[in-house]
């Protein structure tokens, strides 16, 4: 079967994270799908720090895994360490993460993606876009090669554009070593989209054998490492691999801001923005002039090799300045570089300009996902993907559009503050941009999403079977502890030592539970609670599930209820020709944003940064509410 007569269901468009899981996704739909990447030995590149998860954006990895996606089972596969970080936290913070090993990660996408029957590879750089008046038809490749499609998935990443920055150097490029994407930004731009620029950075790379790990602080994983992927055949790590911390220092910022001048973001040769979330060493030094120290993290980047990602330390400024400042840091007095860190700036597209699905509102059945929408981390990039894939296949088959709303996933936080609210800085995920955290816990996204993706199509038979015998054990655990009582001498020794009141006469265990100060180890040692484990076979996903609904049942049920209040609102439909100008009694800014996005619901007009809850009402009388 040849390119030059094929005409496709799906193409994407780029082969990092985002594009990964789209060419999944719609090849495992179904859909005949071609990946077109500049290069297939860089499939799935962790271009930045070798790690996937963290704060909110590992509830995204476990999310992906739900549905069907790949991101954990890789991550799982190549990982060198785990840490569920938050601990000391409620539930709704707990986020796990993985340090990965780079080039294994990479390897086992590509075999992973290689397995997929309906799945088509090829290495070539796309440098237009096929259009028949506002409907997508295809790409054009730097070969001069047109490639039809019925839809086509663009994940470009940092590569539209790619300006890559070190000191007074400038280079095009979309990363160290690889050439910039043109073509594909003027060919939107003449077709009416805004585009912007984003820059991000990225730190150098260093031969840990160069290092002195004597005088930094180890960091080692959990002591009982969990794992990404709810598959049962997925085997937590029983190695891992340290990190280690170390700091900067007075003399270490002295010698940075002997750059400054030369570094191409203080004088005014980069204007895009860059992620606020994670500044470079000159940023950090210029916003929080009056701290002595920062902290630099030490990050492996695999089993069997000696590169280092030096965490906190990404940098545009010159070579030599990098150089000579590196060295004063504690641990790096003899360091050998192996790569300098860069900035690289390039092209975005505003994603207001999108529909909920992930296609563009301008073209039809064309998806944008990834960096090109404004976001940084590969988990949001593929956690869009994932959607991007999953629609386009949809939409090929004429079957219904799939959307995740704020209170099913963070999924669909991400993509709804994108399209409603706009992003004009890499956008990156954390647990306060979810209203309804409580309910999008890490522990629980199969719970909520494998039976929407076994629905789909995407999640095994074996997934959504684990799922119900999880949630009723689950649910029969509680019941146990309901029903259960137990006496004072047998649970007074342990509220003693736990300073919390003892009881007089026997009590329900379900209330003794309940108790902040008490968690399940406790419980454990009652010989009924520890039988009944045994008995039941309860793993401890069970257990920790069956502790988190019992402490947190009264806090789950109120966000519930508020869930279910805003999802009456995310039922009254806007007409998709809505004429906003006829609202008499709505400011200006409110009319001329709902103009420009245009909502698809009330929920969502609400959500609209400059349209007010008055705005809304009158909104809701239109709409004969």
């Amino acid at each position: 079967m040849s390119i030059y007569t094929t005409t496709y269901d799906v193409i994407v468009v780029g082969g990092g994270h985002a594009g990964s899981e789209a060419a999944a996704a719609a090849a495992n739909l179904g859909s005949h799908t071609l990946l077109i990447t500049m290069s297939l030995q860089n499939i799935a590149q962790m271009s930045c720090n070798p790690a996937m998860g963290g704060i909110a954006k590992g509830q995204i990895v476990r999310e992906i895994d739900a549905l069907g996606g790949y991101s954990a089972i890789i991550t799982d596969k190549t990982a060198i360490q785990f840490k569920m970080l938050n601990k000391s936290k409620g539930p709704a913070m707990w986020s796990p993460r993985a340090q990965s090993d780079r080039m294994r990660f990479a390897e086992a996408w590509r075999e992973q993606l290689e397995s997929i029957e309906k799945l088509d590879m090829f290495q070539d750089s796309v440098n237009g876009l096929l259009f028949d008046e506002n409907k997508i038809v295809g790409v054009k490749t730097a070969l001069g090669i047109e490639i039809k499609a019925k839809t086509v998935i663009v994940t470009a990443g940092t590569f539209l554009n790619g300006l890559i920055h070190i000191g007074e150097k400038t280079f095009g490029g979309g990363r160290a070593g690889e050439r910039a994407s043109t073509g594909i930004t003027e060919d939107l731009v003449q077709k009416g989209f805004e585009s912007g620029r984003m820059k991000t950075g990225t730190p150098p790379r260093v031969d840990a054998r160069s290092l002195d790990f004597s005088k930094m602080i180890e960091q080692p994983g959990d002591s009982k490492p969990s794992k990404f992927s709810y598959l049962q055949d997925i085997e937590p790590i029983k190695q891992q691999r340290s990190c280690y911390m170390t700091y900067t220092s007075k003399e270490v910022h002295d010698l940075l801001r002997e750059g400054f001048e030369r570094s191409p973001m203080f004088n005014g040769r980069i204007q895009s923005t860059g992620p606020r979330y994670c500044p470079s060493i000159e940023d950090k030094i210029d916003r929080f002039a009056s701290k002595e120290r920062h902290q630099m993290f030490i990050e492996p980047e695999g089993w069997n090799t000696t590169e280092i990602y030096v965490n906190g330390f990404s940098t545009s400024l010159p070579d030599d300045v990098q150089d000579k400042a590196i060295r004063k840091v504690a641990g790096f007095e003899k360091v050998k570089f192996l790569r300098y860190g860069y900035a690289i700036e390039y092209d975005y597209f505003p994603p207001t300009q999108l529909k909920h699905t992930l296609e563009t509102k301008l073209i039809d059945n064309l998806y944008f996902a990834g960096q090109i929408n404004g976001t940084t981390g590969y988990e949001e990039a593929a956690s869009q993907g994932l959607m991007a894939g999953i629609n386009a296949a949809l939409n090929v088959q004429n079957r219904e559009p799939f959307i995740l709303k704020r209170n099913e996933a963070y999924i669909g936080v991400l993509i709804d503050d994108l399209i409603t609210k706009g992003t004009e800085e890499p956008y990156r995920m954390f647990t306060s941009r979810a209203e309804y955290r409580t309910l999008l816990r890490q522990d629980n996204a199969d719970l909520r999403l494998t039976p929407k993706g076994y629905k789909l199509g995407l999640a095994s038979k074996e997934r959504l079977d684990r799922v119900k015998e999880k949630k009723e054990k689950t649910d029969l655990f509680i019941k146990f502890l309901q029903e259960t009582s137990v006496r004072p001498e047998e649970i007074n020794p342990i509220l003693e030592k736990r300073n919390t009141a003892i009881i007089s006469q026997p009590m329900k265990m379900i209330r003794i539970a309940s108790r902040p100060q008490i968690d399940f180890e406790d419980l454990k040692r009652l010989t009924k609670v520890n039988q009944y484990i045994k008995d039941e076979n309860l793993d401890e996903e069970v257990v920790e599930q069956t502790e988190i609904h019992v402490k947190y049942a009264g806090y789950i049920a109120k966000e519930k209820n508020n869930a279910d209040k805003l999802n009456r609102l995310e039922n009254v439909r806007i007409p998709d020709n809505f004429d906003y100008d006829k609202l008499k009694s709505v400011s200006i800014e409110a009319k001329q944003k709902l103009s420009k996005i245009r909502p698809t619901t009330i929920a969502q007009a609400s959500r609209i940064s400059g349209v007010s809850p008055s705005d809304v009402s009158v909104l809701l009388v239109y709409m004969g509410r």
